[in-house]
């Protein structure tokens, strides 16, 4: 099921023998799109601090309760490792978290060395700037290694820092990101929100993730590969309503795009 993200903040996250706060915000990946982390506010409960929660622990949000359950006990969280999620998270706070709690680890490990990750890409895909700015280094011609002093993933983000870029046409400015939709069964985000402000006030368009060419987080800005009249002219979101298959099918059609959901279908016949 597709779902917003700005309605699954503030909601109570129900662990399993009591409440432990409620949602806060969302890590995700900027070049997988997909959300790895939610960060849950314990409230007075923790004297307010912030937890990270993986994607593996979470269950099916219910809109009737705004409750969001977790696999979780008070005290496995209260026992926790501490992150500051208000700062950029460390993948080796992460292996700290993922072996703590037994989370499965997203990224590749380099068995015959504890203390290094290594990331399963090729360099040949990877911008050389890029590689400088996460603290990469080339290992074998296969692999990046991620050195043990990093101070942040730099593709991990917060969903409600990203709230509010600006979005840039191939053409110019056309609104700002207002909302992310995501699916709650593989916590992909499929769609930004857009907020196309003083070009239309009011209208709400999706934009699919398959559509964005990069970030510049520095200048808060997203970068599509469309137009500002191909944009302007797409179907409207209206927010609080649901994203189903025909509106989908419509915005494709829209856009002549092909369909995440056939190619999908595709790779699964492929198996």
């Amino acid at each position: 099921m597709l779902r917003s993200v700005k309605e699954l903040f503030g909601y109570d996250i129900q662990a399993t023998d009591d409440q432990i706060g409620h949602v806060h915000d969302f890590f995700f990946e900027d070049d997988q799109w997909a959300i790895r982390y939610m960060i849950a506010d314990t409230g007075p409960w923790l004297l307010g601090r912030r937890v990270l929660i993986s994607l593996t622990a979470l269950g099916v949000p219910s809109w009737d309760t705004q409750t969001f359950p977790v696999s979780l006990t008070r005290e496995e969280i209260e026992n926790g490792p501490e992150v500051d999620a208000d700062k950029p998270v460390s993948r080796q706070q992460q292996l700290e978290l993922q072996e703590y709690f037994g989370w499965p680890i997203y990224w590749g490990t380099d068995a015959h060395s504890p203390g290094s990750r290594v990331v399963g890409v090729k360099p040949d895909i990877v911008a050389e700037d890029s590689v400088a700015d996460a603290g990469l280094e080339e290992l074998d011609g296969n692999h990046l290694k991620i050195e043990p002093e990093e101070q942040g993933d730099p593709h991990l983000r917060s969903m409600r820092e990203v709230i509010g870029y600006a979005i840039d046409a191939s053409d110019g400015k056309i609104g700002d990101v207002d909302d992310f939709i995501v699916e709650d069964e593989d916590w992909k985000v499929r769609y930004l929100v857009v907020d196309t402000g003083a070009l239309l006030p009011g209208r709400r368009v999706l934009l699919s993730t398959d559509w964005i060419k990069w970030f510049r987080h520095e200048q808060g800005e997203v970068r599509v590969d469309l137009t500002r009249v191909a944009i302007k002219n797409s179907p409207e979101y209206h927010p609080g309503q649901p994203v189903n298959r025909a509106y989908e099918d419509t915005l494709y059609d829209y856009y002549g795009r092909p369909k995440y959901w056939e190619r999908k279908r595709g790779s699964e016949r492929a198996l």
